[in-house]
Parts: structure tokens; C-alpha cells; sequence
């Protein structure tokens, strides 16, 4: 692992992996080559007004048709969620209650169904969003996060992972995919968006959170059948709720 000053302010983590690839961590966004930002400045016209309420509309048939042809050949257990949040892993091991038999399942939308129905206020040590807040429409992600904030404990945090800008799936994305800035839908009608460290940080401070951590991470995808390498880019980050006033004063 080696790293390396990107300018005064910023520091990147650069770490290799065996098979040559890279992971690097830090606040600067990946730089394009002249010939995809040529074809992303071209890329202007979006889906119409009619497909988008539609796409809105359905937006929840879209992904439940895509967990049902995915359910058993998408999803890989990549082990990497302890690894990037050791927060995860301490919270379980340091609990002496945890048990899988007293976890709590429900299925709820967050940008509409109240978390407290389920969820006791302030109760929350960890929420994870990992690759959800893309799936959802700009309009309303800070839905999803009021809504986590009521549960969650003073202190405590949130943690975020999802695509980043200029990942490859964005790259990849055809001319007539274009709902707005950063947001692309798939021809199965499931929609992405792709985070700047900007967007993310002023998302959640909108609604009362504190910023922690909030770092791009660049990887490369190893085809090593194809010989082939894609540029990866996620947004890594933990956003914690404060004490209030008086919590502060009183310890």
C-alpha cells in the first residue's frame, strides 16, 4: 500500500491487490478520458416527462421483477461489508444479545412508510445503506433519510456505499437512458443514480446529520478470462446523528 498527495488538501489511498488491480480512496472524483467525457457531453437528451411518471409509477414492479430473475444468480456474498465498516462487525460481536432468532424483519418503503411503526424512536447503533439510495428518485431520497433519523440514536451513524460519478455502469449506458443529472435508467426499467461527494454530503446535512466520512473509492473490475479491467467507482461514507442540546450538557 503506498500513498499519494493529490494536492494540499486531499490525500488518496492507493492500495494494489494481487491480480494487479487497484482500490483507491479519497476525495478526488475519477478523471474521464477525453473520449468518454466527449460522448457524456453528448448525451443530453432525456427520457420524456410521459416515461418518467411512468417509470416512477412502476418503479417498485421494475425491481421486484429484477429480484425475482436475479434472486440466484446476481447476489455473491463478496465479504466486503466488515472489511469497509468495521462498525458492522463490532456492533455484533460486542452485543451479547445478538441472535438471529430475535432479528426483526419487515418490508417497508422509506420514502413513504413510517420507520416508526416498527422501529421504537432513537433506537437504532447502525443503519446501512448499501446500494439503496440510488435506486431511488433524487425528489425523494431525503425522504428515506428523515425517516431513518427518527430511529436512529443520537451518536450514532449511518452507513453509505453506492455508485459513484463516471462509474462504469454509467459509462455504459446507452443514448435515450438519461432521466436528469447523474440518474439513467436500465432497459428492465430499474433506475440508477450516481453520487458526487457533494451531493451525498449536502443530502444529509439538509437534514440534521453530521458528516463523518465521505471519500470516493476507485477500483478496478478484473475480467481475467477477457483480459478486460473496468474503472469501478463507489462513494463510501458515515453521516451521524448529534446529541441534542441537552444530551451534551448532560454528560
Amino acid at each position: 500500500m503506498f500513498q499519494e498527495n493529490t494536492s494540499a488538501n486531499c490525500l488518496n489511498i492507493i492500495t494494489s491487490t494481487e491480480d494487479g488491480a487497484f482500490q483507491k480512496e479519497g476525495h478526488s472524483a475519477r478523471i474521464l478520458s477525453p473520449e468518454e467525457a466527449e460522448r457524456l457531453a453528448k448525451d443530453q437528451v432525456l427520457v420524456s416527462e410521459f416515461k418518467q411518471l411512468k417509470l416512477e409509477k412502476e418503479a417498485q414492479k421494475n425491481w421486484d421483477l429484477f429480484y425475482k430473475r436475479n434472486s440466484t444468480n446476481f447476489f455473491k456474498d463478496r465479504h466486503w461489508t466488515t472489511r469497509e465498516f468495521q462498525e458492522l462487525k463490532a456492533c455484533r460481536e460486542k452485543n451479547a444479545l445478538y441472535s438471529t432468532e430475535r432479528c426483526k424483519v419487515f418490508q417497508c418503503d422509506l420514502t413513504k412508510d413510517d420507520l416508526l411503526e416498527n422501529i421504537p424512536a432513537d433506537s437504532v447503533d447502525v443503519v446501512t445503506l448499501i446500494f439503496v439510495l440510488s435506486a431511488i428518485h433524487p425528489d425523494k431520497m431525503h425522504l428515506v433519510l428523515k425517516n431513518i433519523y427518527k430511529v436512529l440514536k443520537p451518536g450514532k451513524c449511518v452507513l453509505f456505499r453506492d455508485y459513484g460519478l463516471y462509474d462504469h455502469a454509467m459509462l455504459r449506458f446507452k443514448s435515450g437512458s438519461k432521466l436528469g443529472e447523474n440518474f439513467y435508467v436500465r432497459q428492465d426499467g430499474t433506475r440508477s443514480y450516481f453520487f458526487t461527494e457533494e451531493f451525498l454530503s449536502q443530502l444529509f446535512k439538509a437534514e440534521g446529520y453530521e458528516q463523518v466520512v465521505n471519500e470516493y473509492v476507485q477500483r478496478e473490475t478484473v475480467n481475467r478470462k477477457e483480459d478486460l479491467r473496468v474503472p469501478r467507482v463507489f462513494l463510501q461514507s458515515k453521516f451521524q446523528k448529534p446529541f441534542s442540546k441537552t444530551e451534551v450538557l448532560a454528560d
